[in-house]
């Protein structure tokens, strides 16, 4: 099997620089439209699949992003691992502005989604117990260090719906109470999906700001975040140039067996199944249905 390295681009990540052959195709999806069309093409011999999450140009916010319509346009397109770029807020001192986090666990605090490509008609549960994948976070991590990124191994990514930024009560609780490390708006239900879908899904977290906690920063300052932003993107497309030779063109099943997560997880027997339903699942679930 080959590798196939798709790319969600957040805020400040629009497009994959080196790409040979480069080409932008629209991938049509039964879960509606994908924020944009999608990069096809190929860096260091392996293909690569890039997608801007808010669309060119910044268009749709956090809240209106079609996770689902993203997640089935990738693993149509052949996808096999899935690279979350993104930006997010700090609430550790050590977790500096500039500073990248490769997250493993997450909260999900998002309210105004669909989370699940399953529903009546269809039934599945799949676990999400450890929702990022080991193996392709370590490949991002290796890749940062060598972009010379300071970049931290773990941590709790808190999603939050947005578009507004914490209170500073919210801001304490998280940090305080939940222990959480990271702020951001958009990588849920985009892992619980990518995990349904039987991709391997890695975070990369870029820290732009301290969230309102810190009593030195105090509230968030958009345009320092800007200006942060502009240098974590140039590093983060350092960071992707890399992950070709770090996972190379040829790809062994998941050892943590991302790629097998609807083995047991479908529970509607067949007679039951909504047929419509199966029919949208073509791509997300057809290995098993």
């Amino acid at each position: 099997m080959e590798t196939v390295i798709g790319v969600m681009g957040g805020s400040g990540v629009y497009d994959i620089e080196g790409l040979e052959g480069a080409k932008w195709h629209k991938v049509d999806s039964p879960f509606g439209d994908a924020s944009d069309a999608l990069l096809f093409g190929q860096l260091n011999g392996v293909k690569m699949v890039f997608l801007p999450r808010h669309g060119r140009g910044h268009a749709l916010s956090p809240s209106t992003v079609n996770y689902r319509a993203n997640i089935d346009a990738l693993k149509r397109a052949g996808v096999t691992d899935v690279i979350s770029v993104s930006a997010c807020g700090s609430f550790r001192e050590d977790m500096a502005p500039g500073d990248f986090v490769i997250v493993d666990q997450f909260i999900d605090r998002t309210f105004a989604r669909e989370k699940s490509f399953f529903g009546t008609g269809c039934v599945a549960h799949v676990s999400v117990a450890h929702p990022t994948c080991a193996r392709l976070s370590a490949a991002c991590y290796e890749a940062a260090k060598a972009e010379n990124i300071n970049v931290h191994m773990g941590g709790t990514y808190l999603a939050m719906e947005g578009p507004q930024f914490s209170t500073l009560a919210e801001s304490k609780m998280y940090r305080e109470v939940w222990g959480c490390d990271v702020i951001g708006m958009t990588n849920m239900p985009e892992a619980k999906l990518a995990r349904e879908a039987e991709l391997c899904y890695a975070s990369v977290a870029m820290i732009t700001d301290f969230d309102s906690w810190h009593p030195d920063h105090g509230e968030v300052d958009i345009s320092q975040i800007i200006a942060t932003l502009m240098g974590n993107a140039s590093k983060a497309k350092g960071l992707v140039g890399r992950l070709p030779a770090l996972l190379g063109a040829k790809r062994e099943p998941c050892p943590y067996g991302c790629d097998r997560a609807l083995e047991y997880a479908i529970l509607t027997q067949p007679d039951n199944r909504d047929l419509a339903i199966v029919a949208q699942l073509d791509a997300v679930a057809g290995r098993v249905l």
